[in-house]
């Protein structure tokens, strides 16, 4: 049968005909075809006579074209008639905002951002949806685009703070990608909700007039949050200005409602019983959801080790409300002193949580692993276990390798079974490093909190051999979840990380070249390369230096079902398994793997989607915290501002030097103008910042001091000045 859109070019009564049965208007595509074969825009009434539109499918018909304007399909001109936007030289894609007022569009298809003025960049907010036309290039050289359009807005409502200024309230956003100030309404504008806020309140506004060319946007409070310096302010604001869910719906929390507190024996079918096996969970002093239990006894000459993972795909249905509210969140969030979980506290710190002595659902991973920690087998099976000891790092680790007369004496039940779980480690290390995973060296920290919730210190948090003996059984239980779906073909979210990008990898090697040093595996260097050159460079002084450039060449982990294996850990199959509780990801791999015991398929939509969206919520929850952090650092420092601090510089920007302080943990900026009497450039290739007259150089991980001369609560930003100048280095 020929198509519709054929047959309404040959005969226009036969397409009526037709269309009957397929479609009475034209489809986005033929409309698109027609449009592209005029080879110029087209008024309404010559489209009419083009499609041949009957008078009772005009009012569809003009539908049709407003959502394909919408969709950025189509364009309109100054006088009205259509055109195709990619025949015009315009560009779709989304607004980037910058905090010093102009901005990038990011197109949608192809590499290289817009420019954006000031003076575009009043019509549009941070987020936006656009087309824009390419009217030049910048005094960089960038492309410089002017909006045409805006399709889509982005911001519907936002946090900041009430400013008055000559008796006109406005609020200055806490994203500082959005450089407009938002104009509050008079009440009589406003909806009848409005609320009138204080100066200096951190409010949420509502906005009810969207930025243009002539008028700034204009918004209305809907919510008063408090005073900015309230204890937890940080984390509301955090909250609302990454878009991050905080509330359940009303429907999760009505399910949530009917789930049992207990496991019931009709919970049992279909599972085994591994209630006697003394698994235990290892966590730190502070967790109060536990995900994993682990147990190990000698086989032979080799191990069974035994990882078993809280079974919330049991209590939470695929498209439940609880299972569209876990979709949403992506993963919990921890924050200092607070989390947002993915799940209810009922199943994340109850049913789903493997407390010790009492009976928990969950999805076991059953390995025999050789004396050289090669798992020779694995079996996934769903259980009813009970975990005989709730244990913490630091106990573990003074039994195991302190050996501490007390603690051994305490752990002595579960004892032989931690002590064959550390030679297992201990093989499984091995094995680690003989596959090259990279290893790098960072320094974790943490925060030690007042009564008043603020910073007392911040001291570093250093992982010992017991974090390392859970880590390495997680990545073990995760290779074999990956593997088990790979030889079944079932589609499934990998945990994906690529190696370095060609241009990455030329700075990168253009920088070892300039320390005589070398990095192997020619155009495609793996893991292995890495390793063994993090092994060449030893302890030598600039070691912090020369891992961190290594570090940053390499790109992001993300979510994906394409299968290109996990470059830094140095597995051709990579999948996260062992925290269903608290990554939606993880979630889907129990479902996945459910359904492959059972021979059926799980397909909860486009695997692809769901992988970028849970890549964008984990980076999501990054933001928040890092924004929550710098926020109570700064608070932390601002009594400090004049007292003199040693530290690192941790990186080299255009626009100056970042210092972490020794001791202190905490990171600021010395600014380009405050690097000494000269005009400072920055060098990519070196990560230096180098002075045009003395040559001097301030690059990456070099030692300086400097003295504090600013905090800023508003920016959340710590400015410093040197406090001596180092030895010029040429």
């Amino acid at each position: 049968m020929p198509k519709l859109s054929k047959i309404r070019r040959a005969d226009p009564q036969l397409a009526r005909e037709q269309a009957k049965y397929e479609h009475p208007l034209p489809s986005r595509e033929y409309i698109l075809q027609i449009l592209a074969d005029q080879r110029a825009p087209a008024g309404f009434e010559r489209l009419i006579e083009l499609l041949d539109i009957r008078p009772d499918e005009l009012e569809p018909f003009r539908r049709r074209l407003g959502a394909m304007a919408r969709d950025a399909q189509l364009l309109q001109n100054r006088r009205g008639d259509w055109l195709i936007p990619d025949k015009a030289d315009l560009v779709r894609g989304r607004i980037i905002g910058h905090p010093d007022g102009f901005g990038f569009l990011k197109p949608d298809e192809g590499e290289g951002d817009i420019f954006l003025g000031a003076k575009e960049m009043d019509k549009v907010l941070h987020g936006d949806r656009a087309i824009v036309r390419v009217v030049g290039v910048d005094r960089k050289g960038r492309p410089e685009g002017k909006v045409i359009e805006v399709t889509e807005r982005a911001n519907k409502t936002l946090v900041g703070r009430v400013i008055e200024e000559h008796g006109v309230a406005i609020v200055v956003p806490e994203n500082r990608r959005i450089s407009q100030d938002i104009l509050l309404a008079p009440a009589e504008k406003g909806a009848k909700k409005s609320v009138r806020p204080q100066a200096g309140q951190v409010v949420m506004v509502e906005l009810i007039e969207q930025p243009s060319r002539h008028s700034q946007p204009i918004g209305r409070v809907i919510e008063v949050l408090g005073n900015y310096a309230d204890p937890g302010m940080e984390i509301e604001i955090a909250l609302r200005k990454n878009e991050l869910p905080f509330k359940f719906s009303k429907e999760a929390q009505a399910e949530t409602r009917k789930l049992p507190d207990a496991v019931r024996k009709s919970d049992w079918k279909g599972r085994e019983d591994v209630t006697a096996l003394p698994l235990v969970t290892i966590d730190s002093e502070t967790a109060r959801d536990f995900d994993d239990a682990v147990y190990c006894e000698r086989q032979g000459k080799g191990y069974r080790l035994v990882v078993a993972i809280a079974d919330v795909s049991h209590y939470v249905a695929a498209d439940s409300a609880l299972d569209r509210d876990a979709y949403e969140r992506g993963n919990s969030v921890y924050f200092p002193r607070r989390v947002i979980p993915m799940l209810p506290e009922k199943l994340s710190n109850g049913l789903c949580s493997l407390n010790p002595q009492v009976e928990r659902l969950c999805m076991v991973c059953d390995m025999a692993i050789s004396a050289a920690g090669v798992i020779k087998q694995f079996r996934f099976y769903p259980a009813v276990m009970f975990s005989h000891a709730r244990l913490t790092y630091t106990e573990v680790a003074a039994a195991l390798y302190d050996k501490e007369a007390a603690a051994r004496e305490k752990l002595a039940p579960v004892l032989p079974h931690l002590e064959a779980l550390d030679a297992l480690y201990r093989q499984l290390a091995k094995a680690r490093e003989k596959r090259g995973a990279i290893d790098f060296e960072t320094l974790e920290t943490r925060m030690v909190f007042d009564d008043q919730g603020k910073i007392e210190r911040i001291e570093p948090y250093e992982r010992n051999d017991a974090h390392r003996l859970i880590e390495e059984c997680m990545l073990a239980a995760n290779v074999c979840a990956s593997e088990f779906l790979r030889e079944r073909e079932h589609p499934v979210l990998y945990r994906i990380h690529e190696g370095p990008t060609p241009e990455r990898l030329v700075k990168l090697r253009d920088f070892l070249a300039t320390f005589g040093l070398q990095l192997g595996g020619g155009d495609a260097p793996g893991a292995k390369d890495y390793a063994k050159l993090l092994e060449n460079i030893g302890q030598r002084p600039d070691r912090q230096l020369l891992q961190t450039v290594m570090l940053r060449s390499l790109r992001q982990a993300v979510y994906s079902p394409d299968n290109v294996g996990h470059f830094g850990l140095a597995y051709e199959s990579y999948t996260h398994f062992t925290s269903p509780i608290r990554r939606y990801p993880d979630l889907l791999v129990h479902r996945a793997i459910k359904s492959a015991l059972a021979t059926r398929r799980y397909e909860p939509g486009s695997w692809e989607e769901i992988g970028l969206h849970c890549s964008m919520t984990e980076r999501r929850a990054d933001d928040a915290t890092r924004d929550v952090e710098a926020w109570l650092k700064c608070y932390y420092m601002r009594d400090r501002i004049g007292e003199i601090f040693t530290g690192s510089i941790s990186s080299v920007v255009p626009f100056g030097i970042f210092v972490a302080l020794d001791g202190v943990f905490v990171e600021g900026l010395v600014h380009v103008s405050e690097l000494g009497q000269d005009y400072f450039h920055f060098d990519e290739k070196s990560h230096a910042m180098v002075g045009e007259r003395s040559g001097r150089r301030f690059r990456l991980s070099d030692r300086i001091s400097v003295q504090l001369v600013r905090v800023d609560m508003e920016t959340n930003k710590i400015d410093f000045r040197l406090a001596e100048t180092p030895a010029a280095r040429k």
